[in-house]
């Protein structure tokens, strides 16, 4: 039944998605910067992070604008641009000098920024409504999925020559923009809105404004699991591998399970669903805090990912579901840079507080959780969204936006 479901989606869409595993297979060169700037480039560990640090700021940037040119140009055109963008960082790169480094750093971020609020506005406007949170978990399992098989891959690569990365990582991203370019289907431009009608927008949606506020405190706390939890793990005598298998174990998972999960799940509201996924995330927080061990770590990454799998897909297809005709892709932005933001300030903040009050980081970060989980449960949902999804209206249900 599942599979018949997949075989059901647009023959486009599911190019779309092996052309992301593919690309997510060979996104290996940021992964390894900081490593490459310091052993290749011969750069000190502080350079080194300022350059990852521009490439930090430019990926926020690429986030929060990148869907204004999907709406203003077409997703389609933007999502192929962005790629070719890329691919032009990634072999500039190893070419060019120390100096212009973090220069192609941040240029690079927000290209590669940029080309998440399109392609998740493609996958939402390609989909009914009662679909959307299908096509958005099937989008992110195509990405983990070659996440998976990144990772290692890049790390041979770098072992025999780290330019190797770089041009995996660019011939990758342009299968990707060739995929988008030859499969999905060239449609009219969406209508160009004004910037500031986005806010008057989203001034009068408040369920969408109070989603982007609990979406950035989870992050926040939910990356810890990145930032701060293989320390915890360290301090308690486990040795690195272990984290490093963990992590693996929820990428499979989530592969496995986030997309079956999704349909079962299409009837509930989606404001519930994200509450439920923020409160699952707060339990996992609060198993490491009273048990900083590996065991503790176990069950906490199970319980964590669980929340994942409800939360993020369901708030990315809400976020779409809200966006008025021709906005999606700027609203799709907004989400994106709200769930990135826990990459700037989990390690920051997290950092700090193991420091100096380890044994409050967990607790206090599964509290935030499980009031983000309140808050949103609480959120009164806008009339579309009064029953559980049914079939598109309107211009809601137009596929003419993938342009």
């Amino acid at each position: 039944m599942y599979w018949r479901r997949i075989a059901d989606l647009p023959t486009w869409l599911k190019a779309v998605m092996v052309g992301q595993l593919v690309s997510s297979a060979g996104a290996l060169a940021w992964i390894y910067l900081t490593l490459y700037l310091v052993e290749d480039r011969g750069m000190s560990a502080q350079q080194a992070g300022f350059a990852a640090a521009a490439y930090g700021v430019g990926l926020l940037g690429g986030n929060l604008g990148g869907g204004w040119f999907g709406d203003r140009f077409g997703l389609r055109t933007a999502a192929v641009a962005s790629q070719l963008a890329w691919v032009v960082t990634c072999c500039v790169m190893p070419l060019v000098g120390t100096s212009w480094i973090g220069v192609v750093a941040a240029l690079a971020g927000l290209c590669g920024g940029a080309s998440r609020p399109n392609l998740s506005a493609l996958v939402a406007t390609a989909l009914p409504a009662e679909r959307r949170r299908e096509g958005i978990a099937l989008s992110r399992t195509a990405s983990n999925a070659g996440f998976t098989i990144g990772p290692p891959l890049g790390g041979l690569l770098a072992a025999y020559n780290f330019s190797l990365v770089f041009l995996v990582d660019a011939v990758t991203s342009l299968v990707m923009a060739a995929v988008i370019w030859r499969f999905v289907p060239a449609a009219r431009r969406t209508a160009s809105v004004r910037v500031n009608g986005v806010w008057r927008a989203l001034t009068r949606d408040r369920s969408v404004l109070v989603l982007l506020a609990t979406i950035v405190v989870v992050d926040t706390v939910y990356r810890q699991i990145f930032a701060t939890m293989p320390l915890l793990l360290r301090d308690a005598g486990t040795p690195a591998v272990a984290y490093g298998v963990l992590i693996g174990v929820s990428s499979v998972v989530i592969v496995l399970l986030e997309a079956p999960l999704a349909v079962r799940l299409q009837a509930h509201r989606a404001t519930r669903v994200i509450a439920v996924g923020f409160a699952l995330v707060g339990a996992g927080l609060a198993i490491l805090g009273v048990w900083p061990a590996l065991a503790g770590a176990m069950l906490a990454i199970v319980v964590i990912t669980a929340g994942e799998m409800l939360y993020k897909p369901t708030a990315t297809a809400h976020v779409a579901d809200a966006a008025p005709e021709g906005m999606v892709g700027r609203y799709s932005s907004l989400y994106a840079a709200a769930s990135i933001s826990g990459m700037f300030l989990a390690p920051a903040l997290g950092g700090s507080a193991y420091q100096h009050v380890p044994g409050a980081l967990f607790p206090v970060a599964a509290g935030l959780a499980v009031v983000a989980a309140i808050v949103q449960s609480q959120v009164r949902p806008a009339d579309r969204e009064a029953e559980p999804a049914g079939p598109p209206s309107g211009s809601r249900g137009r596929q003419s936006s993938v342009s």
